[in-house]
């Protein structure tokens, strides 16, 4: 549960679950993001979860630190029990023009491609928490065997939809942008939609993620 509640700032709370980044602690922290979400306690503004802590962002107007923290100590998070997450299917194509670090992948992990890639498509994997680019999720946690660090050198522009890992987790680039993952495929589904002002996200943390291979052909006329 949360180790400690400190001030962030003057008007927002940092919820410290300890240093641990597991599924069981990321758990705890979802717990707590959608029984506030679901309280929608007076004066509270923004949440944002990680892997192991929660901000929670407030209206000095509205509500306070003291108060505020009394009301997230005293929370009932077993409701949050009832609040169902997703398991979404991700269709990824791996086609050559798309996975530019598998050979580098290959070299890094000592294993071929296809190896990478069984592994990979047969993992289910666990929303952390989204991020860095809006609605980019956090997705672990690869097996041992699969993990490698992020590029010596990293891209200016990574196309949006691209599908890339390092260390214990896999990600999606929600928009085209700088970044430094192992781009191993891309999918054509939009992870993030800002026109959707109540759920933008397609992925939250809790979710769960399975990654579908399709071809190049069926990437193309995914949105036709």
């Amino acid at each position: 549960m949360i180790k400690n509640i400190s001030n962030l700032g003057d008007a927002a709370l940092y919820c410290d679950f300890g240093n641990d980044i597991s599924k069981e602690t990321n758990s705890n922290v979802i717990r707590y993001f959608k029984t506030i979400q679901k309280e929608n306690i007076e004066g509270v503004n923004n949440l944002t979860p990680s892997y192991n802590k929660l901000i929670v962002s407030f209206d000095l107007r509205k509500t306070n630190f003291k108060s505020l923290k009394r009301l997230i100590e005293n929370l009932d998070i077993k409701k949050s029990e009832n609040l169902k997450n997703k398991r979404i299917q991700i269709p990824v194509c791996r086609d050559e023009s798309f996975s530019l670090d598998i050979k580098k992948l290959e070299e890094k992990l000592k294993i071929n491609k296809e190896k990478i890639y069984k592994n990979f498509f047969n993992k289910e994997f666990f929303c952390y928490m989204t991020g860095f680019i809006a609605g980019m999720p956090f997705l672990g946690d690869l097996d041992k065997n699969l993990r490698a660090k992020r590029l010596e050198t990293p891209r200016v522009k990574v196309p949006k939809g691209s599908v890339g890992f390092t260390e214990q987790f896999a990600n999606i680039y929600t928009f085209e942008s700088p970044g430094g993952w192992n781009i191993v495929g891309n999918t054509p589904l939009n992870i993030f939609d800002s026109s959707k002002e109540k759920e933008p996200n397609l992925i939250n943390p809790g979710d769960t993620v399975i990654f579908n291979e399709i071809s190049i052909d069926e990437h193309q006329k995914y949105n036709e």
